[in-house]
């Protein structure tokens, strides 16, 4: 017997069970999905996120708990040891968190490639198995160095990570900031610059994270930015402008135009609410976040 052939066989044969069976979770949790949508009264043309970092008072139980009765698809910006607490309340997360450096020491410094790739290498396969879609990124801030410069260091460390997801079919989105209010000297703060990186990376696995509260702050003209750009965007984050706050009549997005915008370009991701509540009813406002976006 050639055993060569005979081991490669029975690898082929447990990396095909392993997709199947990631496949059947994703299937099973997009199910489970759309009933809590349509028992919450929800259109289904949004798939529902929101960030758990909002919501320090309130528990991750309790918020999925909260965000299951409303109808959310998914609660964000979580790391692997959260997964167990999604999977009882029927929940994904649908952008993973935990990158090391976070977001001031990304992928614009060749010192970081090391210990970013190490964490692809070991998480892409755990969200992968989970049927999670994306896994968050940051560029990290500039400390003096030119774009052109951030540009070439980020691709070249994307590069050394992003044929890990292709094999895993998981996105690596990097998150664009404004650097004028909330994260100061941050590299990846215009949409240009981010769809320049994707252009030059040439993965299907790689793509943005776009913000809007952000790019309201840096560049404005957010929905024609949608629509030019939507190939180039895997998920999107909400916030009021000023402030971070609800996103209804208090700050000045026509969050309901935007989804509208969105829902037209085909997107078929998650929207996050990522606001910071400024009411005492926190669960309330979410509440009034998803009704506004679901167009």
């Amino acid at each position: 017997m050639n055993t060569r052939i005979s081991r490669r066989s029975a690898i082929h044969k447990m990396a095909g069970g392993a997709a199947a069976l990631s496949a059947a979770a994703a299937l099973s949790q997009r199910l489970a999905a759309a009933e809590a949508a349509a028992g919450a009264g929800l259109k289904g043309r949004i798939n529902h996120s929101v960030c758990k970092w909002c919501y320090p008072k309130v528990s991750l139980e309790d918020l999925c708990a909260a965000g299951k009765e409303m109808g959310l698809q998914s609660v964000e910006l979580l790391t692997t040891a959260d997964f167990p607490t999604l999977k009882e309340h029927g929940l994904i997360c649908a952008m993973v968190s935990g990158v090391p450096g976070g977001i001031t020491d990304g992928f614009n410094r060749l010192e970081n490639h090391d210990k970013l790739e190490e964490y692809f290498q070991q998480t892409v396969p755990i969200v992968a198995n989970a049927g999670y879609p994306n896994i968050i990124c940051f560029s990290g801030n500039r400390r003096g160095m030119p774009d052109e410069k951030g540009l070439e260091n980020c691709v070249s460390g994307l590069k050394r990570v992003v044929g890990i997801a292709e094999k895993h079919k998981i996105n690596i989105c990097m998150e664009l900031l404004n650097s004028k209010v909330d994260h100061k000297d941050y590299m990846c703060d215009h949409t240009p610059w981010g769809v320049e990186l994707v252009n030059r990376v040439g993965s299907e696995r790689f793509k943005l994270l776009y913000d809007i509260y952000h790019m309201q702050i840096m560049e404005g003209d957010v929905i024609r930015t949608i629509r030019d750009n939507r190939q180039f965007i895997a998920h999107y984050h909400t916030g009021g402008v000023p402030g971070r706050h609800e996103i209804d009549d208090t700050q000045e997005l026509n969050y309901a135009t935007v989804m509208k915008a969105i829902v037209e370009t085909g997107f078929k991701g998650h929207v996050a609410q990522e606001f910071v509540p400024a009411r005492p009813d926190v669960l309330a406002s979410l509440r009034q976040g998803v009704r506004i976006c679901d167009v």
